[in-house]
């Protein structure tokens, strides 16, 4: 793979045209993210995102320039479509759609309310079958939400493969080994991304040493992240879970994510943040689709990954001492999946 070899669109500088009017607000709860974080700088149309949250939260009390929002419920959806929106017309693209499961037809994207959801459906065949994804005022859809900017192609992936396995066994108490798959890596997932072979080989192995401390030059810096061709980087970790996303509000050196493991070439690591991410959806959808359909699927096919430990991500993960803790860095199971 070479640069040229990769479908990619520049986003233009986002453009905020319409003053901000902010009655509403949200809960204390969404004054804490800290919109700087390493696991956050992936998140698509963050920007635009981030003033807004920061604004409806009332931690800031200097005028912004984002769209109006208006004092009703549902804000987080507001925001989200908002989001939705721009982020297309700097693509110039149209919005994206679901991918059609069974008899349905693709239906384009938008965030409603949860209120929207009628009683007895499944959350699932409601995205599947209307493109509406029930959303709630708190942090947990705000980062679901978040995902759908980031990872739409992935995300409707998971959609239609819900689907499908609801087709075949219906809802119940137990989900089977490829819905609890989904669950899990929509929930807590995580995306290695690696241009060497030998650190996602040695994290399948719980090889903490050969995965993250010997190469930890090699690992590349989100918050440094620029196109360029001097970038010797071949290794990033790039968050999926929304999950666990909002368990990172309070870090703690235990939390663990459930990650796959995507090979790139070199170059991928010398393109802008916006260029790796849709190159990085294309790949991931292919990945999942593949895994997905597998007949040995479980939620153990996914590799743990203790996320303080990725380098960049923890200032305390500079000393290696930091992986000394046994309770965290554990041997595991040691074979490849």
């Amino acid at each position: 793979m070479t640069a040229t070899d990769l479908t990619v669109h520049t986003h233009s500088a986002l453009h905020f045209d319409k003053p901000f009017s902010c009655d509403s607000k949200l809960d204390e709860s969404f004054a804490k993210i800290d919109w700087q974080a390493p696991w956050l700088c992936h998140l698509n149309q963050l920007s635009y995102i981030s003033k807004a949250i920061i604004q409806l939260s009332g931690t800031n009390t200097e005028s912004a320039q984002t769209d109006k929002i208006e004092n009703t419920p549902d804000v987080i959806a507001k925001v989200l479509n908002t989001a939705l929106q721009q982020q297309a017309d700097d693509l110039q693209q149209s919005l994206p759609q679901t991918k059609p499961a069974l008899n349905n037809r693709a239906q384009t994207l938008r965030f409603v309310s949860q209120n929207a959801l009628p009683e007895g459906e499944a959350y699932e065949s409601f995205i599947a079958t209307t493109g509406n994804i029930p959303t709630r005022d708190n942090l947990h859809d705000l980062f679901n939400g978040s995902i759908w900017l980031t990872f739409p192609k992935t995300k409707a992936l998971l959609n239609y493969y819900h689907m499908c396995e609801i087709a075949k066994k219906g809802i119940s108490t137990s989900r089977g080994r490829v819905r609890d798959t989904i669950t899990v890596f929509d929930e807590n997932g995580a995306i290695l991304v690696t241009a060497e072979p030998s650190i996602g080989e040695a994290l399948v192995s719980f090889d903490w040493q050969a995965s993250l401390i010997t190469p930890r030059e090699c690992w590349d810096n989100p918050q440094q992240i620029s196109a360029d061709d001097k970038n010797n980087a071949k290794a990033a970790v790039y968050i999926f879970g929304h999950a666990l996303l909002e368990k990172l509000l309070q870090p703690r050196k235990p939390l663990c994510a459930h990650s796959v493991i995507i090979y790139v070439s070199a170059e991928f690591f010398k393109l802008k943040r916006s260029e790796r991410i849709e190159y990085l959806d294309n790949q991931l959808a292919e990945y999942m689709h593949d895994l997905l359909s597998r007949e040995d699927v479980t939620p153990r096919k996914l590799s743990p990954l203790p996320i303080l430990g990725v380098p960049h991500f923890w200032a305390e993960n500079a000393d290696p001492s930091f992986y000394e803790d046994n309770q965290v860095f554990r041997s595991g199971r040691r074979q490849k999946v």
